[in-house]
């Protein structure tokens, strides 16, 4: 009874020739509806497989199944059975390396062109200055000290770009066209203080420049100018009766000029009221010498014809241009310090002996040479 049992259990616990079959037709996936048995090989976090085999003790099987038998993974990996007996690829492993596929188990150098608009300033080779620094060169790198001192303003500006100067709108357009300065005198209570003209000026000149003026209008002269016109006029000539008078001059004296004619002669009117030469008022400046018939200063003033204004709008325009003119909104360069002027169509005694400046309109501009009369 021993043997019998014995050799009924080696029967049942080995495999026949139909488990080996039954093996290797679940392994080469011929029929797969009708496995037994799942083999699951996941891949290794630590890797990745290359090549997989399984061998068999049984050269007759694995011979039977030919190439292409294995197991196919979820992830689309192969594992291929092979015979026992079956041996390794001699070959090493550098041989077998595709390395200029894997450019040889290293970081790959490209050379790298430059950008199209690098500046001469580019580092393009970084590299050879930190692995071969030459100190023996004749070419150093050193920080030199700015000269910059006196400048810092006028290299902060270069930065701003300044935009097209906004329109006055508290004046007319023909006379906000001849305005120069943003600023008027602080005296001028018929302008309210401006705000600051990023237009005109940038931040920086508006912060870091000091008002040494105090608020009041000291005109930009030429250095041709005579001294005595960088001077404030007196606070008088903003009063009603002095703005009246300057008016009256320019509305008599250039009432068929243009704008800029106007304030022209208002310039002048001005000019003689800082010098000190001339009465210290416009009233006192446009009427001097009026009881002398047709040689006072002013042809209108002692001409002996009556002053009457026929047209109230261009006297409404010469009041406008004569308070400009004395608040420093309007300071005509060409102009200057002249303290005279005639018309084209006369030849007076007195022209030759000054400098002659300008033409505006019908009127002629003269500066004097010694800064009074001479």
């Amino acid at each position: 009874m021993g043997p019998l049992a014995l050799g009924l259990g080696l029967y049942i616990g080995l495999p026949a020739t139909s488990g080996h079959a039954d093996i290797a037709t679940f392994l080469s996936g011929i029929n797969r509806g009708g496995e037994r048995w799942r083999v699951v090989l996941t891949r290794s976090p630590a890797g990745s497989v290359h090549q997989g085999e399984i061998a068999f003790n049984d050269p007759l099987v694995t011979g039977a199944l030919g190439d292409g038998a294995g197991i196919d993974l979820p992830d689309g990996e192969h594992i291929a059975l092979s015979a026992a007996d079956k041996q390794a690829d001699a070959s090493p492993d550098e041989d077998r390396v595709n390395r200029k596929a894997k450019k040889g188990r290293i970081v790959a150098v490209t050379p790298v062109t430059p950008p199209k608009d690098f500046t001469a300033g580019s580092i393009l080779e970084r590299h050879s200055a930190l692995t071969r620094p030459l100190f023996d060169g004749a070419e150093r790198m050193v920080f030199a000290r700015a000269k910059i001192k006196g400048k810092e303003i006028e290299i902060a500006t270069a930065f701003y770009k300044k935009a097209p100067p906004a329109t006055d709108r508290s004046m007319s357009p023909t006379v906000a066209s001849l305005v120069t300065s943003d600023k008027a005198d602080v005296l001028a209570t018929a302008y309210a203080p401006a705000a600051p003209d990023y237009a005109r000026e940038s931040p920086f000149d508006s912060i870091l420049k000091k008002d040494e003026s105090g608020g009041r209008f000291i005109p930009d002269i030429s250095p041709e100018d005579h001294a005595w016109a960088a001077t404030p006029l007196p606070p008088e000539v903003f009063g009603e009766a002095e703005q009246k008078c300057l008016t009256d001059a320019i509305y008599f004296e250039s009432r068929g000029e243009s704008a800029k004619g106007q304030a022209a002669v208002a310039q002048v009117v001005l000019n003689r009221v800082r010098n000190p030469s001339y009465p210290k008022t416009i009233c006192g400046v446009v009427y001097q010498n009026k009881d002398w018939y047709n040689r006072c200063q002013f042809s209108f003033a002692c001409d002996r014809i009556p002053d009457i204004v026929w047209s109230r709008a261009t006297w409404n325009q010469a009041h406008e241009i004569a308070l400009a003119v004395t608040a420093g909104k309007i300071w005509l360069p060409e102009v200057g310090s002249a303290t005279h002027y005639h018309a084209t169509y006369v030849r007076p005694d007195w022209g030759p002996t000054m400098k002659r400046l300008t033409q505006i309109g019908k009127h002629i501009f003269y500066r004097t040479y010694g800064g009074g009369w001479s």
